[in-house]
């Protein structure tokens, strides 16, 4: 019983301080992105984001597969560490010098001349990455979220702050990219000191190996997932121009930014607290459960609050210049709105061990999408019709993920429907109450603080009239943090 009451304390605190560095980090990114966003053009973040793209393929390699591996294993020790950073540091390297030798064809394809040298040194971040890959992973098994969030936190604001200065002299999408760049530098640096790891002079095969066994199935998946989420990105920026880009990009960022925040945080969490306890499947499909209906309670309102709010939004933060994205964001709430239903699965099925399965189901679901897009780039020409196909592949993919569970753990696609149901009426149910105010021609900041209050006052008040499992469990979680039964450490 302990033993319980230790596993969900910790499981909760680390999701406290999860969802601190995730609101608090990435909540301080995205203010500063604004401002970079009213200093700079959509031409500078369309040319931005086909950069990020391939360094983010690139970093894929050195955050994935092997990170999670060590994450999921229960008796890893230092030799285990040790070998997968060596091996990390000397890949890196190599995937260095081919991106440095790509630039020249980066930048004749998408007739980017201009790009060539900034993708040279902004490709550099995953070299550093490398070292906090390792960092990273070893906070995260013990569930030691605080010091990510300091090391981020840190980083962000001083990288920010020297990409606004470089923005307001005028450097234009070099502000972009030395913020960027920095930002990685200096969070593991900050690691550096607070993580009490050094790497040994030690390399064993066999423990690289084991690691390997289960990690190539997740690098791959991850490879997969991350070539398919920014395939579109690559077809737009080739297809159109580097502007309808940066609106499409743009309009991804605001969904994108809060779903990070709070699927993310949940999820880290959830990963080594299921790896713990995987051989009792009862007690992983009960904390599923709980992280599923958590997680769309929390989702489901935010995606269909933004979704509406969306105009004013835009209008304030980013200014007119940027309202041709705002068809872009409602579509993108629409699709990350039941991500919840993707990662809660997807997670249970790694922390199990069963990274085979994680990777038969990305083949199929990315099949399905790359003939999809494929159909739709031929037929249309519309970047919002290639946007929409996110919507269809998103409930394609729920289906998909959802089956392996009904075998694993005994729970069926039906069940996590009847568990989050309540979440998706509540979530409409408020979005078409604040939906009219939209036509009382007020003055945009009226207009969005009255949703946005009024939203949540309705949220909440539905939430205590049907008993809402998870706005309860919420309320419990609170008192007993003021009561002292959980300590904030």
């Amino acid at each position: 019983m302990d033993t319980k009451r230790n596993l969900r304390n910790n499981t909760i605190n680390g999701l406290l301080w999860k969802f601190l560095e995730r609101f608090g980090v990435s909540g301080v990114q995205f203010i500063l992105q604004i401002i970079l966003a009213r200093l700079l053009s959509p031409d500078d973040y369309g040319v931005l984001s086909i950069m990020i793209i391939f360094t983010t393929l690139a970093n894929v390699f050195i955050q994935n597969g092997f990170n999670t591996s060590l994450i999921q294993k229960q008796d890893v020790d230092n030799r285990d560490y040790s070998s997968v950073f060596w091996l990390s540091i000397l890949f890196s390297i190599l995937l260095y010098i081919i991106l440095f030798l790509f630039a020249p064809v980066l930048a004749d394809f998408y007739k980017m001349p201009q790009i060539c040298f900034p993708f040279r040194i902004i490709s550099l971040m995953i070299i550093p990455g490398a070292l906090n890959s390792i960092q990273i992973a070893i906070v995260s098994k013990k569930m030691d979220f605080k010091k990510i969030f300091t090391s981020n936190l840190f980083s962000i604001i001083l990288s920010g702050i020297i990409g606004i200065m470089l923005a307001y002299l005028g450097a234009g999408i070099w502000a972009l990219v030395f913020q960027t760049l920095l930002n990685v530098l200096l969070a593991c640096l900050v690691m550096w000191f607070t993580v009490k790891w050094r790497p040994s002079l030690i390399f064993d095969f066999n423990r690289v190996k084991i690691l390997f066994g289960y990690g190539w199935k997740l690098l791959v998946s991850t490879l997969l997932d991350t070539l398919y989420q920014d395939l579109s990105s690559l077809v737009i920026g080739k297809k159109y121009n580097s502007t309808t880009l940066g609106y499409y990009n743009r309009g991804k960022q605001f969904p994108q930014f809060l779903i990070n925040s709070i699927n993310g945080a949940i999820q880290s969490v959830m990963l080594p607290a299921i790896s713990s306890i995987q051989d009792y499947k009862e007690q992983v499909k009960s904390m599923m459960r709980r992280s599923i209906t958590l997680s769309s309670y929390i989702i489901f309102p935010v995606m269909v609050g933004l979704a509406v709010v969306a105009e004013p939004t835009v209008k304030i933060l980013l200014t007119n210049k940027w309202l041709s994205c705002v068809p872009y964001m409602q579509i993108f709430c629409i699709s990350f709105a039941f991500y919840p239903i993707h990662s809660c699965n997807l997670q249970t099925i790694n922390a199990i061990g069963r990274s085979d399965i994680f990777l038969k189901l990305e083949i199929i679901k990315k099949s399905i999408g790359i003939i999809v897009l494929c159909i739709v780039v031929f037929c249309f020409d519309s970047p919002i019709i290639i946007a929409l196909t996110n919507v269809l592949t998103t409930f394609i993919s729920c289906f998909i993920n959802a089956y392996p569970n009904k075998q694993l753990i005994n729970y069926s696609y039906i069940e996590q429907m009847k568990d989050i149901l309540p979440n998706i009426l509540l979530s409409c149910l408020m979005g078409l109450l604040i939906y009219p105010i939209l036509f009382l021609n007020l003055n945009a900041l009226i207009t969005l603080l009255i949703q946005i209050i009024l939203g949540i006052f309705i949220y909440v008040l539905s939430s205590i009239i049907s008993k809402n499992n998870s706005f309860y469990y919420i309320l419990n979680i609170i008192k007993e943090i003021f009561k002292g039964r959980i300590k904030y450490v």
